[in-house]
């Protein structure tokens, strides 16, 4: 069983917050494809509602579920990583105070999964970079008291890894 892990209620903010701003990036990827569907936007604003002080509630999880689900729905490729994106900023909030490396992809899979629509789009790719760049502190302290990201996950996977690395440097 992973060991418990120092986890501060601001840092599940500062991450969460980091993880709305890296999957704000992939949003229009969406959004030019299911221009109706608000689930992933949702999840986004909900996501920035928590790390600005709002609280946790089961509507919040209910929320990044509803944008999984939108992922699942549609049929391009972009859309489909720009909606995860989302659905795993919202639950970044709902992060486990374990030294699991499950718990990386929690941190980065919103950053890596907003990179992967932007590939899978053709779209200059910036979201990598801009996340390696702007990660708070709290991002930073929390992936240093857990274990490497782990593998599989194919590419989004592989950006964990990547991005994972970068910080750590």
């Amino acid at each position: 069983m992973p060991t418990k892990i120092e986890l501060s209620e601001q840092e599940l903010r500062a991450i969460t917050g980091y993880a709305a701003a890296c999957a704000r990036r992939a949003l229009p990827l969406f959004e030019r494809q299911c221009p109706t569907d608000t689930r992933p936007r949702d999840a986004v604003d909900a996501a920035d509602a928590f790390a600005g002080g709002g609280r946790r509630t089961a509507a919040l999880r209910q929320i990044a579920w509803a944008a999984y689900k939108a992922a699942q729905e549609t049929t391009a490729p972009a859309a489909e990583d720009a909606a995860r994106a989302a659905s795993h900023a919202a639950a970044a909030a709902y992060l486990h105070p374990l030294a699991d490396a499950h718990q990386v992809k929690h941190i980065l899979g919103a950053a890596a999964h907003a990179a992967r629509a932007e590939e899978l789009a053709g779209v200059a790719a910036g979201t990598l970079d801009w996340a390696r760049h702007h990660a708070p502190p709290a991002v930073t302290a929390v992936l240093a008291r857990m274990p490497a990201a782990p593998p599989g996950g194919g590419r989004a996977g592989e950006l964990i890894r990547e991005l994972d690395a970068a910080l750590r440097t």
